[in-house]
């Protein structure tokens, strides 16, 4: 196991070093990159300053490393539209992301096993058929189309719940504010896990394990939740792992949407005011958090499944 574990680090080791190192210089050597800072107007003096302050007059190479080492000690710089240090920013907006991120995990991970088990022992009946259309509905319609319908109908027309924002202290507005984006994320994760699990579990009660406790006289409840379902889950751990940067990509639309102040809507705001110090952090940031999410994935569905351990 500590081998396994070591494995998996030294290779989320490598994959952090090599995405810092594409993002870098796509940022860098891409026409508009950091030079595009300067206005159109600025004096000879002023682009003189501004080159020294952002150390363009270095090689990219250089800047590279001084950067990788400023990370290294919590450095990300300096936002250059708000001046503020950038991993103070990150830790402003992490909450609210972390929020919608795991709200939404956590109900298309439960919705989604529950209706993958009702799909698997009702197949070919009218419910297998309604969560089947449920689920490609809900991977072929886009994210950003059905928020805005959902903005229309229920805060336009029923005026039930806010179109934006975050809702002020009290838990019901934060209710309020949350389940339409938690509804829209959802709608892109919780079908995958819907479909991962009735196949996992019409391939397991097909398994002689299960014909056995069933001819033992064990009640059919205890044979599907008990018996089969929890050997079915192992490949839909995984998949979990995979949805994670799915959730924290249509995050980027669903907070801008719905002006959820999240991770998502910061890197959107950087992106438009060419602020590359915080867009390479929060990239940097993002990508950390995926391969952390990953990294527990792989420990969790080791121990699920022994064999993994070999790879």
């Amino acid at each position: 196991m500590t081998q396994f574990i070591a494995k998996r680090l030294f290779q989320s080791i490598i994959l952090i070093f090599i995405v810092t190192v594409i993002t870098f210089f796509i940022m860098n050597l891409a026409p508009g990159g950091p030079s595009s800072m300067m206005r159109m107007d600025a004096t000879a003096e002023e682009r003189a300053a501004i080159a020294e302050q952002l150390g363009l007059n270095e090689p990219v190479i250089i800047r590279y490393k001084d950067w990788l080492f400023s990370a290294l000690s919590g450095d990300l710089g300096i936002s250059l539209s708000s001046g503020q240090p950038v991993i103070e920013r990150i830790q402003e907006r992490f909450p609210y992301t972390f929020q919608l991120t795991a709200v939404t995990l956590i109900v298309s991970t439960v919705l989604g096993i529950l209706l993958g088990v009702l799909s698997a022992i009702r197949r070919n009946k009218w419910q297998d058929h309604l969560i089947n259309f449920g689920s490609v509905a809900g991977l072929s319609i886009p994210s950003f189309w059905m928020a805005i319908m959902f903005i229309l109908l229920f805060s336009v027309e029923l005026q039930w719940l806010p179109s934006s924002g975050v809702g002020d202290a009290s838990f019901a507005d934060k209710f309020k504010s949350m389940l339409m984006p938690v509804v829209i994320l959802s709608a892109s994760t919780l079908p995958t896990i819907v479909r991962f699990t009735r196949s996992s579990m019409l391939e397991v009660i097909n398994q002689n394990y299960v014909r056995t406790a069933r001819a033992k006289g064990a009640k059919e409840k205890k044979v599907i939740y008990y018996h089969a379902l929890k050997n079915a889950l192992i490949p839909v751990v995984s998949i979990i792992g995979v949805l994670i940067p799915r959730l924290l990509g249509g995050a980027v639309i669903v907070e801008t949407v719905f002006g959820w102040p999240g991770m998502g809507r910061l890197i959107v705001e950087a992106s438009q005011g060419r602020d590359y110090n915080l867009v390479m952090g929060v990239t940097v940031f993002v990508t950390i958090l995926v391969i952390i999410s990953n990294f527990v994935v792989d420990i969790i569905y080791s121990k699920l499944d022994p064999r993994m351990k070999a790879y």
